[in-house]
């Protein structure tokens, strides 16, 4: 291998970005709402910590986000199978928009409420969870099958871009110009998403799809029962946000290490890390076990967030959680990859649905545990033990779900069915 080669090799694969203009569009339409929507997602904790001053009710907003989540998240699964996905995008974008507004004006009262924070935080968990299966779906679709490794990293590389520059900018803006400002920059994102969407080419359902029913739920998760691999990366994933999660309590971590300015920092810095992976992400592409990428990444990222809560000087404290953030990553792109590899169009939106579950409600339930566990033993206690409790969980999983560790891309038989699949049929709509 030349010098030169060997570098390049590292280089991730811009190779879904050149051939789909869609996904060039997502990509960038998904940059801008993220900007935004970090503002709103610093924000708003930080807000209700100023109102109550208590690490339970910052803590609360996972609750009241949970129920949402799941009730929307399964039915925006079986929605992306059955409609336009492109149309449940824009009218979940413009509806997010509307959110934001509801929260400027709140802020702007003289003496702000506490409560239409909670109805706004269950409002966009349960609008994320309509959007996300058809985001999720759309990529699945238009990208080559070859390219899905590639779109993945891509995909996470631009969330981290956005969590980089959202969090460390929304520190500022919140501290300098307040929380009124943040949520009117939010606000005009999402304005500027959905005219970016209205460029995207229709996505209607897959031929014979389903209506929405009970029925097609059911039959969604009795093909992700019958699946151990998938059934591997749905546990693993929510062990690891239940338990090492401490994302909520970190305005308390930073007061405790004497460094409120680190704030907008701390929720960057797993971002910094996850970036980090993304840029060097042209191994990714050549990987074929993927189910490994699962075990590894989730494992770092617990064993960095324990080492993280024992710290107590705020600079190696980033530093564990970039490195929780490059686990993080590392297990995501195997989780993204084996989902958009072996599960087929016709059930992609129900599946999604459940992806929604396992990435999402295990975060909501982390917040809980975080603040009434802080509230209890303390703000670094909460985060080492979730960590440790993490690395256990891990392993305990793969012990019992080998077949996610044996996965193997290239003889999976439904990776080669789907394969097969696209090839033969790439437009599905």
């Amino acid at each position: 291998m030349s010098e030169e080669g060997g570098p390049r090799r590292l280089l991730p694969d811009l190779s879904p970005l050149r051939s789909t203009p869609d996904f060039r569009l997502l990509w960038v339409q998904g940059f801008v709402t993220y900007c935004g929507s970090a503002m709103a997602m610093v924000a708003l904790p930080l807000q209700i910590k100023h109102l109550t001053g208590s690490p339970l009710a910052v803590g609360a907003m996972g609750a009241v986000e949970l129920i949402p989540l799941v009730v929307f998240g399964l039915y925006g699964g079986a929605l992306a199978d059955a409609v336009d996905r492109r149309k449940v995008i824009i009218g979940t974008e413009a509806a997010l928009g509307a959110l934001a507004v509801v929260l400027l004006v709140n802020a702007l009262l003289p003496s702000p409420l506490l409560w239409p924070l909670y109805l706004v935080a269950a409002g966009v968990s349960a609008l994320t969870g309509l959007q996300r299966p058809a985001l999720d779906a759309l990529v699945a679709r238009i990208v080559p099958h070859d390219q899905l490794t590639a779109a993945a990293a891509l995909t996470s590389l631009r969330w981290q871009a956005g969590e980089i520059a959202g969090p460390s900018l929304a520190g500022l803006v919140v501290a300098f110009a307040g929380s009124a400002t943040a949520y009117g920059v939010t606000a005009v994102t999402f304005a500027v998403s959905v005219v970016m969407c209205t460029r995207l080419a229709p996505a209607p359902p897959a031929r014979g799809a389903p209506k929405p029913s009970l029925r097609g739920l059911a039959e969604g998760a009795r093909y992700a029962w019958s699946r151990p691999v998938l059934l591997g990366t749905y546990a693993i994933d929510l062990a690891a946000m239940f338990l090492a999660f401490p994302h909520t309590i970190f305005p308390f971590l930073a007061d405790e290490l004497d460094a409120t300015w680190s704030l907008g920092l701390m929720y960057a810095a797993g971002a910094v890390g996850s970036a980090a992976v993304g840029l060097t992400s042209g191994w990714a592409s050549r990987v074929r076990r993927h189910g490994l990428l699962v075990v590894c990444g989730a494992t770092v990222w617990g064993a960095a967030i324990a080492a993280a809560g024992r710290l107590d000087q705020v600079w190696p404290v980033l530093v564990c959680l970039a490195v929780a953030g490059a686990g993080d990553m590392v297990s995501g792109l195997g989780r993204s990859t084996i989902w958009n590899q072996t599960i087929p169009d016709e059930l992609r939106g129900r599946l999604a649905g459940i992806e929604v579950l396992s990435y999402s409600v295990g975060p909501q339930l982390g917040q809980v545990r975080a603040g009434a566990m802080a509230g209890w033993t303390g703000t670094r206690p909460a985060i080492w033990w979730g960590g440790a409790a993490c690395v256990g969980a891990v392993g305990l999983l793969a012990a019992l779900l080998p077949r996610l560790l044996t996965y193997d891309a290239d003889t999976d038989p439904d990776t080669r069915r789907n394969r097969t699949a696209k090839i033969s049929d790439p437009s599905p709509g």
